[in-house]
C-alpha cells in the first residue's frame, strides 16, 4: 500500500513538473520580422510601423507569456515580432520579452 502511495505522489509530481516545463517554452519563428504596433484598428486590421495590415484568418496574438489574446488587447507601441501568412496576411503576432528583444537587437 506505502508503494502504491509513493507512486502515486511520484506520478502526479511529474505530471505537474511536466506541465510546468512546457508552459515556459517559447520560440519565435526564425522567419519573423520585428516591428511596433500603432493605434488600434478594427478587426481584422493591425497598424504595424505605420502600415495598416490585415490579421489571416486564424491568426493569433501571443503576449509575453505565450499566451493567446485577443486583438483589443494589444497594446499600442508594443515591440512585436510577426511572421506572414501564404497570402501576406499577418499569421502570428508575438508581444517580445526584453530577452527577444535584445536577441532581435543581435540580428542587426
Amino acid at each position: 500500500m506505502r508503494n502504491m502511495l509513493q507512486l502515486l505522489l511520484l506520478v502526479a509530481a511529474s505530471l505537474l513538473l511536466a506541465a510546468t516545463g512546457y508552459a515556459q517554452l517559447r520560440t519565435v519563428p526564425a522567419n519573423a520580422k520585428r516591428a511596433t504596433v500603432g493605434q488600434p484598428q478594427v478587426l481584422p486590421y493591425v497598424e504595424l510601423n505605420g502600415k495598416v495590415l490585415k490579421l489571416a484568418p486564424g491568426g493569433v496574438i501571443y503576449d509575453q507569456n505565450n499566451r493567446t489574446i485577443v486583438h483589443g488587447a494589444l497594446p499600442p507601441g508594443a515591440d512585436v515580432a510577426v511572421t506572414p501568412a501564404l497570402n501576406g496576411d499577418i499569421a502570428r503576432i508575438y508581444i517580445l520579452t526584453p530577452v527577444e528583444r535584445a536577441q532581435f537587437s543581435k540580428k542587426k
